[in-house]
């Protein structure tokens, strides 16, 4: 199998080349989830204890039961006396409370409350254990491609083996915002007194809410094994972007490397259309086919997040196995578009076919036949050079 026919090496925009952002996290990942692009990544796929930020996943799953019928909103729940008992951050539940769901939820985003952590794991673990949730949790962690993550508890209170990558918060996180938009905007709440129990405990700790830059998420963590750390999102205009640090030696230097990272994002990069729906890249050769050759086009439009500082090109190529054997439907994906920015992984787009080839008849499959026999007996390429 020749696994390229073409290169085609050309230039798409005038691309400008970012200096890469130096961070001080321990490690850290920055994601345009508007685009898709990896705008960083240090340390972004080895697990680390994750403190508070795990508690995304216990919200993911307190969403999907709500989504599927198992909870409410509305819905009152028991405290139990270890969800009382563990401390930490704390809505200062007791024994005799039953909290509704939606108070539950609203504690542990805005209040970081480890005992509403609790109260929501103990009713939707199969055995009614908090360590039965966190199995639970482990699995749909699996199941939706975060392969660094392990959890042994619903709150990220220090334990052995319980560990998230930087790169798993961020595929949760976009997550959250994509699949349960109508939960989202609790993550903006800047304060939330519960019951009026703790007027020192009801501010969100997320630094970026009270600055004028799109942040509207999500989740700030912090132990004295994982340093200070953050999962954070911001839109300006159409763009969306996801980051995740850790690592961090304090609370300011958490609030400064977030918004450092934020603002470089955002002014460093922009969305640059490259091809539409329709647009000839390359022709490919058929096999065996009633013409000769193909049209490889984009099936729809293609958009790319290029850096804004320092000049340099983008480059392409197209990349596919050939000749193509007839018949070929229109629309058919026969290859990819590769696109190559500098500092930024490869693009892959998918290449179609711009139109129906039907197989040939007797003259085009004798032909194919003598090119074979060509081929294997005298050692004749019919391929042009690369």
């Amino acid at each position: 199998m020749k696994s390229l026919l073409l290169s085609v090496t050309f230039l798409l925009i005038a691309a400008l080349q970012a200096a890469a952002f130096d961070t001080r996290a321990t490690a850290a990942y920055v994601l345009d989830q508007t685009t898709g692009t990896v705008l960083l990544s240090k340390n972004a796929e080895e697990p680390l204890p994750p403190a508070s930020m795990s508690k995304l996943m216990t919200l993911y799953m307190t969403f999907e039961a709500i989504a599927d019928g198992r909870l409410t909103l509305d819905e009152t729940l028991p405290v139990s006396q270890r969800a009382m008992d563990l401390g930490g951050s704390t809505m200062f539940l007791n024994t005799r409370d039953r909290v509704s769901v939606e108070d539950l939820i609203r504690g542990i985003i805005v209040l970081s409350g480890n005992d509403a952590c609790i109260v929501l794991a103990e009713a939707l673990s199969p055995d009614g254990t908090e360590a039965g949730f966190a199995r639970m949790m482990t699995a749909r962690a699996q199941e939706m491609g975060m392969m660094n993550s392990t959890f042994t508890n619903s709150t990220g209170w220090p334990q052995a083996g319980h560990r998230m990558s930087m790169e798993d918060l961020a595929i949760l996180a976009d997550r959250l915002i994509t699949d349960y938009p109508t939960y989202y905007p609790l993550f903006a709440e800047r304060e939330f007194l519960f019951d009026g129990r703790a007027p020192q405990n009801k501010s969100n700790r997320n630094p970026l809410l009270a600055l004028d830059i799109g942040a509207d998420g999500l989740k700030t963590g912090h132990t004295q094994e994982a340093g200070y750390g953050l999962v954070g999102s911001a839109k300006q205009g159409d763009r969306r972007v996801i980051f995740v640090v850790t690592g961090l030696p304090t609370v300011a230097s958490r609030a400064e490397e977030s918004e450092k990272i934020t603002t470089w994002a955002f002014r460093q990069f922009v969305e640059k259309n490259v091809a539409t729906s329709g647009t000839l890249i390359a022709q490919a050769d058929v096999w065996m086919g009633n013409q000769t050759s193909v049209g490889l086009t984009v099936a729809d439009d293609l958009s790319l997040l290029v850096p804004v500082v320092g000049a340099s090109n983008i480059n392409a190529f197209a990349e596919f196995n050939g000749p193509i054997e007839a018949p070929i439907e229109a629309g058919q994906q026969l290859g990819e578009l590769v696109v190559e920015v500098e500092g930024l992984p490869d693009v892959h787009h998918p290449l179609v076919a711009d139109r129906a080839i039907a197989r040939g008849g007797v003259m085009p499959r004798l032909r194919a036949a003598v090119t074979v026999l060509l081929r294997d007996y005298a050692g004749i390429s019919t391929q042009g050079a690369l």
